[in-house]
């Protein structure tokens, strides 16, 4: 790793997101910690565009600017223009969360002269400060992940809890605006609370659990009040929210699935009583926001990638198997179908009844 770094000398900073939006929102007590150590610098993001609208609202970002990768940014010769773009702006550091070779490279070709990231993707001679990426901090809740490649930088002080840090997320106000009409129009713009179900998850099926419980349990929790239903997800899960809508009361639901942008979807998620999600961005957005969330646990590590709040409760069967992260499961998926829709109700109501008196976790 190269010298330590000093937080007061850079006056541009250029960031490097990750890709995937509950990555996106663990970066951001990372991306607040370098707002505090570094005051002086105004802090630039480069973000894939389905991930702008975690960072537009971010304290200390000035920018978030996108990487076009399949149109203005594509191929080759698009990475020599967006190295070109970026060079243009006299960065003095580049902090590269993503962890990809790419990141770096474009970085280097915009020839920002300090370049922070872990040492991965054979990319160590990219970075004038590369981090290792030792075993243990690859245990540590994600959030502390970006945190140690910081601290480890000298960029700040402390070292952060290996349990993580609760990310904030910040909304845009146009977006709520939007939430509260679309609501009125509808007609759950009333004071009963919505409820809200993200059954889709981009890494694999073995984070999905199976549409026809999702659509068993909130049949089940909306005997206790909930206005309606708001089924989210992105246009490639729609075939799965097409599923749950199926088991639910007519004129109760409503499918969003490919419908919004995702600062839309932010703002939505942000007028729920309660989200029964699988282990996904939305579950990540939901819990830095306050919202009751009660995420299905299957292929994926609790200790690495759970979500982070005051308001959260976890159903997941342990098995001999697991974790073990992998996006297809190769036997039955037992970690998945043994997590019954009672099991997941009894678990909401008690975080609703929880939340009720004012007791966080």
């Amino acid at each position: 790793m190269g010298l330590r770094l000093n937080p007061g000398a850079p006056r541009r900073i250029l960031v490097r997101a990750t890709n995937w939006v509950g990555d996106a929102v663990m970066t951001l007590p990372a991306l607040e910690a370098l707002a505090r150590a570094c005051p002086q610098a105004g802090i630039d993001v480069l973000a894939k565009p389905w991930v702008r609208a975690v960072y537009e609202n971010a304290p200390g970002v000035r920018a978030v600017f996108s990487l076009d990768s399949e149109g203005h940014h594509a191929g080759p010769t698009g990475r020599m223009l967006l190295a070109r773009e970026l060079r243009e702006h006299g960065y003095d550091w580049a902090v590269l969360f993503q962890n990809a070779f790419e990141a770096a490279i474009i970085a280097w070709l915009a020839r920002v002269p300090v370049r922070v990231g872990y040492a991965t993707d054979a990319r160590r001679l990219l970075l004038t400060n590369a981090v290792a990426r030792a075993a243990e901090v690859r245990q540590v809740h994600e959030t502390s992940y970006y945190l140690h490649m910081l601290h480890r930088a000298g960029i700040v002080p402390d070292p952060p809890p290996a349990t993580g840090v609760q990310p904030c997320l910040r909304l845009n106000q146009t977006d709520v605006e939007w939430a509260g009409e679309f609501l009125e129009g509808l007609g759950l713009a009333s004071e009963a609370p919505l409820l809200g179900l993200a059954p889709g998850a981009s890494f694999g099926p073995a984070k999905r659990w199976p549409a026809e419980r999702f659509a068993q349990a909130a049949r089940s929790l909306l005997g206790l009040g909930f206005a309606g239903v708001l089924l989210f997800g992105c246009r490639g899960e729609a075939e799965t929210t097409a599923q749950v809508t199926a088991g639910l009361p007519e004129g109760r639901v409503v499918d969003l699935a490919g419908a919004t942008s995702l600062g839309q979807a932010l703002a939505l998620l942000a007028r729920l009583g309660l989200l029964v999600t699988n282990d996904s961005g939305l579950m990540h957005a939901a819990a830095s926001l306050g919202v009751p969330t009660v995420a299905v646990f299957g292929s994926t590590n609790p200790a690495t990638t759970a979500p982070l709040g005051p308001w959260v409760s976890l159903v997941r069967k342990p098995v001999d198997c697991g974790p073990c992260l992998k996006p297809v499961c190769p036997t039955d998926l037992r970690c998945l179908t043994a997590v019954q829709p009672e099991e997941v109700v009894k678990a909401a109501e008690a975080l609703l009844a929880r939340r009720a008196e004012g007791n966080p976790a």
